[in-house]
């Protein structure tokens, strides 16, 4: 466990379209720490302090819609999403980001490093879905983040789709944000899939959760297949799609590990 937190201030970045609000810790090589869908950055705050303990500056920005993070998200692209990301690596002045995409954050990710190849010194695609999987899946994302509907129900929907056996998915029963999720879907839609899923400047790490039913194991290696040597794929025992709760101790080794491998 970490000994002493690092400091965390909260600092905005004004674009021309956004507001983006971005929690920052830690001093360091930048590391960019993207949510998930519909989900806020808070999900990240024991990895972000264990992060900032190994010595990174860990930034965090909210999407918009989410926190203090405000911008349209109406009739929006991936590259609108990424811009905003862009904009927060370029205000911090600290040089090219590792930047760290969770489930959907990770075609914010790809997006941006396919766009601001100048800002992104590697993507790490945690708990990615495979190229194609089903959109049952998509669906079970947006009735968990329904809190119209009775807790038990959406506990049961967060064990199918997001938490293996033996996770408590209770801490998930907050934190959604069921509009942002809509939003975020049709910035996905807007923008073709080989527009970032078939570009690669940078290293990837390719971690995957071993139960993760958007990442079936039969696609373990399709980034790989597809990019090569540029790519490599660790895999999280006992944890699924939502990755960051179950195993924060070994997400955070494996980012260490490969962070500091990027420059050895």
């Amino acid at each position: 466990m970490p000994s002493t937190p690092q400091a965390r201030t909260t600092e905005f970045v004004h674009t021309p379209a956004a507001v983006i609000e971005v929690v920052v810790e830690g001093s360091g090589p930048t590391v960019i720490l993207l949510p998930s869908l519909g989900r806020e950055s808070y999900d990240y705050d024991e990895v972000a302090d264990r992060l900032a303990q190994n010595g990174f500056r860990v930034a965090r920005p909210q999407p918009r819609g989410i926190g203090r993070s405000v911008g349209s998200l109406a009739d929006i692209t991936l590259h609108d999403l990424a811009a905003d990301v862009g904009a927060v690596i370029e205000a911090l002045n600290n040089g090219a980001a590792v930047v760290v995409g969770h489930a959907f954050g990770h075609y914010v990710a790809r997006m941006l490093a396919a766009d601001r190849p100048d800002l992104v010194h590697g993507v790490v695609v945690a708990a990615a879905g495979a190229r194609n999987y089903p959109a049952a899946l998509t669906e079970l994302a947006v009735k968990c983040s329904d809190s119209s509907l009775p807790d038990a129900e959406r506990i049961g929907y967060l064990q199918t789709g997001f938490f293996a056996p033996g996770n408590d998915p209770a801490e998930w029963l907050t934190g959604w944000y069921p509009e942002v999720s809509k939003r975020q879907l049709a910035a996905s839609a807007a923008t073709p899939k080989e527009e970032w899923w078939d570009v690669a400047h940078q290293p990837i790490l390719d971690l995957q959760s071993a139960l993760d039913p958007f990442r079936p194991r039969e696609t373990e290696n399709e980034l790989r297949d597809r990019f090569g040597e540029l790519v490599t794929v660790a895999v999280v025992p006992n944890a699924s799609h939502a990755l960051i709760p179950e195993a924060p101790a070994q997400v955070v080794r494996a980012l260490t590990d490969w962070i500091r491998a990027l420059d050895s």
